[in-house]
């Protein structure tokens, strides 16, 4: 059986490495370069990489940084933020990128995840979901680094970014991001028997525990933030990932 892979999930914010908590107050955690290398050496699974002002400040994918990343990775990087045309996915993918996570743009163009899914095939693309709980009770995907309502429930969202050709989800819950608390397992649970494609459970994982708690909801994959970069109670920088003894040990 394959074990359950554990994503950690890097946000560029111009040339540095930032962590938020609920989407806001970024704080630095320092160069790309040096984590990556960081992450090399402890052989994780995969990475993810997301520019978290791109699409808010309508630059476009910073094609050299992501160039430059990716000849350093090891290990599969799947990378978002500012995207919106096949052009774009294009030439990440040509960079040495394996996968494109694809936001904000599928709001105002669904069919473009279809139009990627065709000439690049769905392993390629990641559709991923920001969802916020409504004070009301229930949830709802939010756009542009979770500014920005849409209107559409996640578990109905979910089913049309699978219609249209994506090979995963991932889900990040806004409310649980950087709070290490725990994933939001009503959110991952929903989505995952909603759909036959992974989703890959995101925001709020502070131990080991979590990922199996995720799995179990029915997460194909998990990721983490804040758990990777920051250390002890007063939340100092330091890069870091489980043993493989510790991820081994997840369903026990």
């Amino acid at each position: 059986m394959l074990r359950t892979r554990v994503i950690p999930s890097l946000l560029l914010k111009g040339e540095g490495l930032v962590k938020t908590s609920r989407f806001k107050n970024p704080k630095y955690v320092g160069d790309p370069i040096n984590a990556i290398k960081i992450f090399n050496d402890k052989e994780v699974d995969e990475l993810v990489l997301l520019d978290i002002t791109a699409t808010n400040q309508s630059k476009g994918p910073a094609f050299e940084t992501i160039t430059q990343i990716a000849s350093e990775c090891f290990m599969p990087v799947a990378y978002g933020g500012g995207i919106a045309t096949v052009d774009q996915m294009r030439r990440i993918l040509n960079s040495g990128v394996e996968k494109v996570i694809l936001n904000s743009v599928t709001f105002s163009d669904p069919a473009i995840v279809r139009q990627a899914a065709d000439e690049f095939g769905s392993q390629a693309v990641i559709a991923s979901m920001d969802i916020k709980r409504k004070l009301l009770g229930g949830y709802e995907v939010m756009s542009h680094s979770g500014t920005r309502k849409t209107g559409q429930e996640p578990v109905k969202w979910a089913k049309r970014m699978e219609e249209c050709g994506a090979g995963e989800i991932l889900l990040n819950a806004i409310d649980r991001d950087g709070m290490m608390g725990g994933y939001d397992l009503e959110l991952v649970s929903r989505v995952s028997h909603a759909v036959s494609i992974p989703v890959i459970a995101a925001g709020g994982a502070g131990a080991v525990s979590d990922f199996a708690k995720a799995t179990d909801a029915g997460a194909g994959a998990v990721s983490a933030g804040a758990m990777f970069v920051f250390h002890g109670p007063h939340r100092a920088v330091l890069i870091t990932y489980p043993t493989r003894t510790q991820l081994a040990a997840m369903g026990s």
